[in-house]
């Protein structure tokens, strides 16, 4: 996690009836509902803790929220804003921060991207490639390469 940025938990809790009602951090009202949430020590109604960029409602995205430079944020837009970008071995164009990826070694793809480098054949998950001078290769094609090459790979 980068510096000045703070990852916090978000609490759904049960109002009980016999309890004065908290006051809202976002609103300022009285809370009277069933439900209020507690994230970054202050009581929320549900629909006032929201992202500051996209208003999602943080208590129905996840069990996190993100602070950094005064904002309150959804994960997504937290790694929109201020996540690390990186390109692709593949391709080597820009991958966002929130994009989901593969990897191999130090290597990171997209996924459509991640396929063997000759044939562009595609992985599922479970199959087997080989990274042989930073391409990746399906193993029909690392087989071959090994073949030309002199020698033939060890069959287990």
């Amino acid at each position: 996690m980068q510096k000045g940025v703070r990852s916090k938990s978000i609490q759904m809790l049960s109002v009980q009836p016999d309890t004065k009602p908290k006051g809202c951090a976002g609103c300022n009202r009285k809370i009277k509902d069933r439900y209020l949430l507690k994230a970054l020590d202050k009581y929320w109604h549900e629909d006032c803790l929201k992202c500051a960029c996209c208003d999602c409602r943080l208590g129905e995205v996840g069990s996190t929220l993100y602070t950094k430079a005064n904002l309150i944020l959804c994960r997504r837009d937290y790694l929109r804003l201020f996540g690390v970008t990186g390109n692709c071995a593949a391709c080597s164009k820009l991958i966002p921060a929130f994009e989901m990826v593969m990897r191999a070694k130090e290597n990171v793809y997209h996924l459509d991207c991640f396929a063997c480098q000759l044939c562009n054949q595609r992985f599922c998950v479970g199959d087997k490639f080989f990274l042989k001078n930073n391409m990746i290769l399906c193993q029909t094609d690392y087989e071959e390469g090994l073949m030309k090459e002199g020698y033939a790979p060890q069959v287990r």
